[in-house]
């Protein structure tokens, strides 16, 4: 008798597009236009990948570079106001950030760092952060370190990895994961990158919305979220990302409320944050990433596609909002966003 056929679990299209991520920033490293010693510990067999393409090394060079600037602007503003302050990273795959964060300058500033996923992705970083000992030695005290959720989390004094399936309805998912660990009156800062456009546009507001009821209103801490992700899909050239994603079986149904870059901000403005902003990845690296930067890394591959590099880096956005229950709080985190970089003298 045959067994009975495999039938592919619907989500595993999903799953594989953090595998895309995390060999990206692998190539990035490897070809030096980042600096990141831990995500080798994430990637399986990491010394045998071949290296990606010069223009999906320039667009995840971009991607970190804003991400990590805004990131850190956060954790710079509540050291100056002398706090601590929370960063929950949902989707987090395999990210690297927490202890790119832990081992840095900013260090001190973190109180809390939680990660959420698919449970087969947190599973498998969770095998790995404790495999390797350059992962789990940042965790702290291994007595204090400890397997979670069956195997497929862990939870550290600072450092929290989470199962979820963030398309629930939130009370029936972050009520128990974040209430006992997420302290409402303090600074917290979300990270979504490539999550919410897998996701339906109701499905999203409903998670906004519960972190926009948990720190609002007798919480009174300052709630920041960074959004990177495909927009603008509905061009000829977006047509054929979303036919060749749909050739892997992924589909975009968080795409389309969101058909230019002016229309991003209502992600955030039409919940009632404070402030929004969002620019390309096209914008970014044309005014604000430094010129020291852009020329470093000019010469580290040749690209004869610039025109092919704009126009992908068009498609792609970083979103970022902030949300302040009170007048008072908001006087310290107003000026969170992106700068426009200096122009040298040789090039005004």
């Amino acid at each position: 008798m045959f067994p009975p056929p495999q039938t592919q679990d619907a989500d595993s299209s999903i799953r594989l597009t953090d595998t895309d991520a995390a060999l990206a920033r692998l190539s990035a490293v490897q070809k030096r236009y980042l600096e990141d010693p831990f995500i080798k510990h994430l990637v399986p067999r990491a010394h045998l990948q071949p290296a990606r393409p010069p223009l999906i090394n320039i667009g995840t060079f971009v991607r970190a570079t804003a991400i990590d600037d805004l990131v850190f602007q956060w954790l710079k503003s509540a050291a100056d106001h002398g706090t601590r302050c929370q960063i929950v990273s949902l989707g987090a795959g395999s990210d690297t950030r927490f202890w790119r964060i832990a081992t840095g300058v900013h260090k001190d500033a973190l109180a809390a760092y939680i990660e959420l996923d698919f449970p087969e992705i947190t599973s498998k970083k969770a095998m790995a952060i404790r495999k390797s000992k350059d992962l789990s030695a940042v965790l702290g005290d291994p007595s204090q370190v400890a397997v979670a959720h069956g195997g497929t989390g862990l939870r550290s004094p600072t450092y929290h990895l989470l199962p979820a399936d963030l398309r629930l309805p939130p009370q029936d998912t972050l009520d128990k994961l974040l209430a006992p660990i997420l302290s409402p009156t303090l600074p917290t800062l979300l990270l979504f990158e490539c999550v919410l456009v897998y996701m339906s546009p109701a499905a999203s507001t409903a998670l906004f919305q519960w972190f926009i009821d948990y720190f609002s209103p007798e919480g009174g801490g300052a709630l920041g979220s960074i959004v990177y992700e495909m927009f603008r899909l509905q061009d000829s050239f977006g047509r054929v990302m979303v036919e060749n994603l749909k050739a892997r079986h992924v589909s975009l149904p968080g795409a389309e409320p969101y058909p230019d870059v002016k229309s991003l901000p209502g992600r955030f403005l039409n919940l009632g944050f404070t402030a929004a902003s969002a620019l390309t990845l096209k914008e970014i690296r044309k005014s604000y990433v430094s010129r020291e930067e852009l020329e470093r890394i000019s010469h580290l591959e040749l690209v004869d596609e610039v025109e092919e590099l704009d126009l992908v880096l068009e498609h792609y956005a970083i979103t970022w909002g902030l949300f302040v229950p009170t007048s008072a709080v908001a006087g310290k985190w107003v000026e969170w966003g992106l700068n426009v970089q200096p122009v040298g003298d040789d090039e005004e």
